[in-house]
């Protein structure tokens, strides 16, 4: 299945489809499965199915990884254990209206540090495609009432959620300087280790704090797809399409989370899309293929 699918835009899509359903899920079960918890196993499951693929290359490929380990140690700290991490917790305390807006800001934040780290800029189409996708994710989030945005005020909840959305930019830029010749799921497979050592303190002290996982057939049904889904199956589509059409372009599908998670709400919770769903819908759409559709930069050597 891997082999088969090689477009970029397509691998992007279908990452933010299972980083959609990881949000939504995450919020559903966190009263069951409090958020360092899911963390952790949602990492542990992920290495389980990365570990077959990423070992038969380890002993070639070793000093490779040994000469990358900065980069390598630094990617595991932001994209495993950092990022998700975040925002699990950043979801227990904040509305998801402003859970949403703020995660929306990644591709801005990422461009931003492009420009200060890698000085790559957009194209002026570009930059008017990013502006429209922004404006649909504030459209659907504002329910079409841009006085809301007026209204909203952070806390503590939304502070977790500015560190997350950070935390995902510095870890899509950082890809540029990931190992090269280290094949992909033996270089997951060592994020995913340098994450999950981050996470077992955070892990047991969240367990020493009375806070377990409630068992039950949900729990562990949601446990098993932040694992198999967002976890295995969305980092390897989303650091390949890194690598092919640059953090900017990739980081741009993160708009798309909205429009999905307005098409699962309407599947798995039966609520009906309004007129604002569909014309931010329309924006996100636009402001991608503005983006997406423009011959690509000269790039400096």
């Amino acid at each position: 299945m891997l082999a088969r699918l090689h477009h970029p835009y397509l691998l992007l899509v279908l990452t933010t489809l299972f980083w959609s359903g990881n949000m939504v899920l995450g919020r559903a079960i966190r009263n069951e499965v409090p958020p360092l918890s899911l963390a952790f196993w949602r990492w542990a499951i992920a290495l389980l199915l990365t570990l077959p693929l990423a070992l038969p290359h380890l002993r070639s490929q070793w000093p490779l990884l040994r000469r990358g380990w900065k980069a390598v140690v630094s990617l595991g700290l932001l994209g495993v254990g950092g990022y998700n991490t975040l925002a699990y917790v950043g979801l227990n305390y904040t509305p998801a209206t402003n859970a949403v807006l703020l995660n929306s800001f990644i591709p801005i934040a990422t461009i931003t540090l492009s420009w200060v780290f890698l000085k790559k800029h957009l194209r002026r189409v570009e930059s008017l495609g990013v502006l429209l996708s922004f404006v649909g994710v504030a459209t659907i989030v504002c329910r079409g009432q841009f006085a809301t945005l007026a209204s909203l005020s952070l806390n503590v909840g939304d502070l977790w959620m500015l560190a997350a959305v950070f935390t995902w930019a510095l870890y899509t830029i950082g890809l540029q300087w990931r190992p090269a010749g280290v094949d992909p799921m033996l270089l997951l497979a060592a994020f995913t280790v340098v994450g999950l050592l981050a996470l077992a303190p955070a892990y047991a002290w969240e367990i020493a704090q009375g806070r377990t996982i409630a068992v039950s057939p949900g729990s562990l049904a949601g446990i098993a797809y932040t694992g198999v889904f967002p976890g295995f199956l969305g980092y390897v589509f989303y650091n390949r399409a890194v690598g092919e059409v640059g953090a900017s372009k990739a980081s741009l599908f993160l708009h798309l989370m909205p429009v999905f998670g307005i098409i699962l709400s309407a599947i798995f919770l039966a609520e009906i899309p309004q007129s604002y769903h569909y014309g931010g819908i329309a924006l996100i759409f636009a402001g991608i293929y503005l983006t997406t559709a423009t011959p690509p930069q000269t790039r400096t050597p």
